[in-house]
């Protein structure tokens, strides 16, 4: 299979959203980054980046069990948290949602004009094994980082496959 276009004619924007920015989108874009990077996509890319719904930790680190997770994995973190705004939807062609509610919150507050794609990451999912969710692991111990992990590398890499195609 070819890629669906090819990096002269475009490139995509991707941003990933949970609620505060700090444990499941840091981690979505750090994933996501890598798996782009590993597998030769990055001519592909014009920007990937990740925000909260929410405005509680504008300008924090991500949670520190979420960066141990992805350093355990080889997938480096850097990343400070922001609140998504009308004005950045322009940004991107595709605005990803780790759950319902942050996806219905992104709906309300996109602009009528905004012509990307709004969608959960688990509509990417060929494997039933993941949850078309991603949970939020802040109120549970390491292993819900670990599951939202292995979750976020298959949706990660799904979406490549699906979207942009086999290299």
């Amino acid at each position: 299979m070819s890629p669906k276009f090819e990096p002269q004619e475009k490139q995509i924007s991707v941003a990933f959203v949970c609620l505060g920015n700090i444990c499941r989108s840091p981690m979505a874009e750090a994933i996501f980054k890598h798996k782009v990077q590993q597998l030769g996509y990055s001519e592909y890319f014009k920007l990937i980046d990740s925000y909260g719904t929410g405005g509680y930790h504008v300008g924090d680190s991500p949670d520190s069990r979420s960066a141990k997770t992805c350093r355990k994995h080889g997938v480096a973190v850097n990343h400070r948290a922001q609140q998504i705004s009308r004005n950045d939807y322009n940004k991107f062609d595709y605005i990803i949602a780790m759950d319902e509610s942050n996806k219905s919150d992104l709906h309300y507050t996109k602009p009528s004009n905004w012509e990307g794609r709004l969608e959960l990451f688990g509509y990417w999912r060929t494997n039933n094994s993941f949850s078309k969710i991603v949970e939020d692991p802040y109120y549970g111990g390491i292993n819900g980082f670990e599951t939202n992990f292995q979750q976020i590398s298959h949706f990660s890499e799904e979406f490549l496959k699906q979207e942009i195609g086999e290299l």
